[in-house]
């Protein structure tokens, strides 16, 4: 009896886990709806003044909704460049062996090590010279410092789980390398291809030190609009919560697409 008892009881320790997870995400969007004045006067549950003005300040107002396409553009040029380096990088360090492999695998984890606060500088003076400073492109090739090392080392450890005879075999088909490479061998890496892509995107999309010292007009993101919502009365905490509700969308979006992707990568490859 007591252990069906245990058996019947043994959900309720990942509901509750789950639901404590899930409780900053709810109160986020719960402050979301609530003027600044009410999040700060009373504690509740639910709104009490149930308000849409949060949102319709964000989605009216050009520096708000800016700072998301902003950030969408480049976080998207960050990926795309990001997974298209690491995947020729990646097969070289899986198929071949030569002179400083392991040493030069070595260093470009070690990008990874240190804080992006150590590379803001430079990258500020190399762009001002450049006339790269407020552009998309500047952050994204900024992230790309961590994230090329982060996609070489996943797809590294899929490409090391494919079997090299199937190399060999494409090559007597007659298959050319790119041909074989495009065709064959990356349809087989799908999942470490999309668990990538995935960590690529969240660094990019979460990362604020690069992304607000890089810009400040034309190409500023969401995360350094959400620092000056200051005012004479203090810091607007409904459009604060409302705007952090918003850039959860990207990553649930993405993560809702990978999620088999991201599955198979913990079960499979090096994550």
């Amino acid at each position: 009896m007591s252990t069906r008892s245990t058996t019947n009881f043994k959900w309720l320790v990942p509901f509750f886990y789950i639901l404590f997870l899930m409780l900053p995400i709810y109160w986020l969007l719960n402050m979301s709806f609530k003027t600044t004045n009410e999040i700060l006067g009373t504690f509740s549950l639910f709104p009490q003044e149930f308000t849409l003005d949060n949102y319709r300040a964000i989605f009216t107002d050009p520096t708000w909704y800016n700072g998301y396409v902003n950030s969408l553009i480049y976080v998207c040029i960050n990926t795309l460049i990001s997974v298209s380096v690491a995947l020729p990088a990646a097969y070289a360090f899986s198929r071949y062996r030569f002179l400083g492999d392991k040493h030069l695998f070595f260093w470009l984890l070690t990008n990874r090590m240190a804080p992006a606060a150590v590379f803001a500088l430079p990258f500020f003076q190399l762009y001002s010279a450049m006339n790269l400073f407020d552009t998309h492109i500047a952050v994204a090739l900024a992230h790309c410092l961590f994230n090329i090392p982060l996609a070489v080392w996943i797809l590294e450890g899929f490409m090391s789980g494919v079997p090299k005879e199937l190399d060999e075999t494409a090559y007597i088909d007659g298959y050319p390398f790119w041909r074989f490479f495009t065709k064959i061998f990356l349809p087989t890496i799908a999942a470490g291809i999309g668990v990538a892509a995935f960590f690529c995107f969240m660094f990019s999309w979460v990362e604020l030190l690069l992304a607000k010292t890089l810009t400040s007009v034309d190409a500023k993101p969401i995360a350094a609009v959400m620092t000056r919502t200051a005012s004479s009365s203090g810091y607007e905490l409904g459009l604060l919560a409302a705007a952090g509700t918003l850039t959860i969308v990207p990553g649930a979006i993405v993560i809702f697409f990978v999620r088999n992707y991201i599955a198979k990568g913990f079960a499979l490859g090096r994550v």
